[in-house]
């Protein structure tokens, strides 16, 4: 099996580079030594999207080489997902 090669598949850019990875030591030190990290998909740029906006930027590259010009979405009320895929198409020029 080889190993996933996104440049293979279309792409449409939605993060503005690599999200930071920051140590959490006030907590590490509150639980006593223990190191704890969290990616700070806060700073993605478009809302806080992390991996949502990564799923995206594949998703909206396929419909670009497909023509569409329209992205339709389905989630829950208040859904994260919906409200990233608003931005990000918004974003990329969709309707």
């Amino acid at each position: 099996m080889r190993p996933f090669d996104p440049s293979r598949f279309a792409r449409v850019r939605l993060l503005e580079g690599p999200t930071p990875i920051q140590e959490l030591h006030r907590l590490n030190a509150e639980l006593g030594g223990v190191r704890l990290f969290v990616k700070r998909d806060d700073l993605t740029g478009v809302g806080g999207g992390g991996n949502k906006l990564r799923k995206l930027e594949f998703l909206l590259g396929e419909a670009r080489t497909l023509g569409a010009d329209t992205i339709i979405t389905v989630g829950a009320r208040q859904s994260n997902h919906a409200r990233l895929t608003a931005a990000a198409a918004a974003r990329a020029g969709f309707a």
